[in-house]
Formats: structure tokens, C-alpha cells, sequence
């Protein structure tokens, strides 16, 4: 078929436009295609990946540099990036620019967008002394032939733990 366009090349694309009420499909080749604003092989050119490896290992190579060290324990971001693991508290401050980076690379923000941690109350928690304090009492109710007070205390043990 060819292009209801130019009457030329080839159509490879088949275009439906809607105007008011009526339809109109055009057949169209890549360039008329391409200049109707509809992406094409011709109208998207692909991605050279071999530029883009090559930039991310000139960012590597700038982030692995020994220009970033940390004052107090002396390690480096090359040290954090072999193994994972910050020399100080300090660190965070002495990297922060490389880590803001690394954090965008692998989560796509380097800023935390979510619930924020809450520790439980202090209500919830069990008293380790009264946890320790029901299980003796336990113990002695077992001891002196009390089962009824030594059912009670294990349900409460259960209830707490």
C-alpha cells in the first residue's frame, strides 16, 4: 500500500484521525509519519548503550576516588563500597554527597518518603522484672501443690510474652 501522503514510499503505519464526527484513516510511511509527530523507527533514534556504559563508569571512577575520606576514622568511599559498611557516624557526613547519589541511583530518591519508624510504647512492652518476678511465683505455686494460682500465673506468662 502506499502512503496517502507523499504517494511515494511504502505505508507502514496506519493512522485513524477523528474529526467532529467523522473518521479518516491514513496509511503513511515513516517520514510523513514522522512528521505528523508519530514516533517511528526514523522519528526515535535508539539509544547508543555503549555512551551510556561509559558514562556511568566515569561516575564510578569519580565516586571510587580517594578524595572523599572521613576525617575521624580515616576510611574511605572506596573502603564503604568494597564492603558495605560505614567506618563511623561521622562517615555519613564526610560521604554525604556520594551517598545522595547512590541512594537516587538505587531508590530513585535520596530523600525517605513513607511511614516513620515508631518504637512501642513503653505500656506494651513487658517488664522484663515482671516477667521474671511471674515466673518464680510460678515456680513456688508449682512447688507448694497450688495449681489453680499456678494456671492463672502461666495464662498471665503466656499473655505478656
Amino acid at each position: 500500500m502506499v502512503c496517502d501522503v507523499c504517494k511515494e514510499a511504502d505505508a507502514v503505519v496506519q493512522l485513524t484521525e477523528i474529526e467532529g464526527t467523522g473518521v479518516r484513516l491514513l496509511h503513511l510511511c515513516e517520514k510523513c509519519a514522522a512528521e505528523r509527530g508519530v514516533e517511528t523507527t526514523l522519528a526515535a533514534a535508539k539509544p547508543d548503550v555503549s555512551n551510556f556504559l561509559q558514562s556511568v563508569h566515569q561516575q564510578m571512577q569519580a565516586t571510587q576516588g580517594d578524595a572523599a575520606r572521613c576525617t575521624f576514622c580515616s576510611s574511605t568511599f572506596r573502603d564503604f563500597r568494597t564492603t558495605g559498611r560505614l567506618g563511623c557516624a561521622h562517615c555519613y557526613e564526610a560521604f554525604e554527597k556520594s551517598m545522595r547519589d547512590l541512594l537516587r541511583r538505587v531508590h530513585g530518591n535520596s530523600r525517605h518518603i513513607g511511614r516513620r519508624y515508631e518504637p512501642p510504647s513503653s505500656g506494651a512492652m513487658p517488664d522484663a522484672g515482671t516477667l521474671n518476678e511471674l515466673r518464680d511465683r510460678l515456680a513456688r505455686a508449682i512447688q507448694s501443690e497450688q495449681f489453680e494460682l499456678a494456671a492463672d500465673l502461666r495464662d498471665r506468662l503466656r499473655g505478656l510474652e
